[in-house]
Order: C-alpha cells, then structure tokens, then sequence
C-alpha cells in the first residue's frame, strides 16, 4: 500500500510538471540535482523527503496536499 501512495504521488508530480509544460530537465536544475535522478522521483523508484517534496510544490506553483492526492492520481 505505501508503494501504491509513493507511486501516486510521483504520478501528481509528473501530472503538475506536464500541465504547466515544463521539462524534467528544468526541474532537476531548480533541485539541484540530475535529470536521471529526477526521472527517479517522477517514476517513484526515489523516496523523498518533505523538504523536498515543499521544493517541488513551490517550482510547480502547488500545493503538497495536491501532490499527495491520491485520489488524483487514480483519475489521471
């Protein structure tokens, strides 16, 4: 199950990221971080932090109980 939720809320962040058009690339260099190891993030094979997850709230103009919607991600 906590799979299933880590899952789901990488699928919200690639959801928010492809919705204002940005590239993984634009968003690795806002972390500070490669391309390859954002790609991990999005495909749910990194966990992260909640610092990290604030992080990419701000750079995609959200919320995190919008990344954390699970709900969401079962619609998409």
């Amino acid at each position: 199950m906590l799979n299933y939720r880590a899952k789901s809320v990488a699928a919200n962040i690639r959801s928010k990221r492809i919705e204002l058009n940005y590239t993984q690339e634009y968003l690795a260099a806002k972390l500070n971080i490669s391309q390859n190891a954002y790609s991990k993030i999005e495909l749910g094979y990194t966990k992260i932090t909640v610092e990290r997850l604030f992080q990419i709230a701000d750079i995609l103009e959200t919320n995190i109980i919008e990344l954390l919607n699970i709900e969401k991600a079962e619609a998409a």
